[in-house]
């Protein structure tokens, strides 16, 4: 997905439920995700619903007891950012209702816990690109700014791919103090 070839996500993803009786909820849930972002991306509105759906239905069953350490960070707040994140490519690419995708973005947000500060900002940089997107820009602006307060010293590509996107949504408003603002601290931030 973040290589920008989301076909082959969803062929990686759907290969990994071939045989779903081997998987634990958690694991399907993280799978169905994967499936909704990539048909997010694709544009495609109905077969991103349903494997958000899908993605919720298997989570709505997750027994973290049963899980394998290494999906210990696949919690309601990650399983909520995740799939918003489809949602919200939904949303730009298809015109489609961003409550949705803001829902499930403000969900992630307050449910990550300090440990996961990294996924917290990269909801909040999301939350705040499709405010600017499709809401009010400084109401962005300022969920922007709090996104920068917590990402930090940036070495994630992907937060890096974020945050320029958001640049980019707050430059189609020029005349608004607040987004000259952000996008001036956004190039700051990216290029150091």
């Amino acid at each position: 997905m973040w290589l920008g070839q989301p076909d082959d996500g969803l062929t990686h993803a759907e290969k990994g439920l071939v045989r779903s009786d081997r998987l634990t909820a958690t694991e399907r849930a993280m799978l169905h995700t994967a499936r909704a972002r990539a048909f997010g991306k694709m544009g495609n509105v109905r077969d991103c619903m349903a494997a958000v759906g899908e993605a919720d239905e298997a989570f709505s069953r997750a027994r973290p007891s049963e899980d394998p350490p290494w999906m210990a960070y696949y919690d309601e707040a990650q399983h909520n950012g995740d799939t918003a994140h489809g949602l919200f490519d939904l949303v730009i690419l298809a015109d489609q209702d961003p409550g949705r995708a803001a829902r499930r973005l403000d969900a992630a947000v307050e449910g990550h816990s300090d440990a996961y500060k990294r996924s917290r900002a990269i909801s909040r940089t999301k939350l705040a690109a499709l405010i600017m997107a499709k809401g009010d820009p400084r109401q962005a602006a300022a969920i922007g700014h709090d996104a920068l307060d917590e990402v930090g010293r940036l070495t994630s590509r992907r937060a890096v791919d974020d945050l320029r996107q958001l640049g980019a949504f707050a430059s189609e408003h020029p005349k608004v103090a607040e987004t000259v603002a952000l996008r001036e601290r956004i190039a700051a931030t990216v290029s150091a």
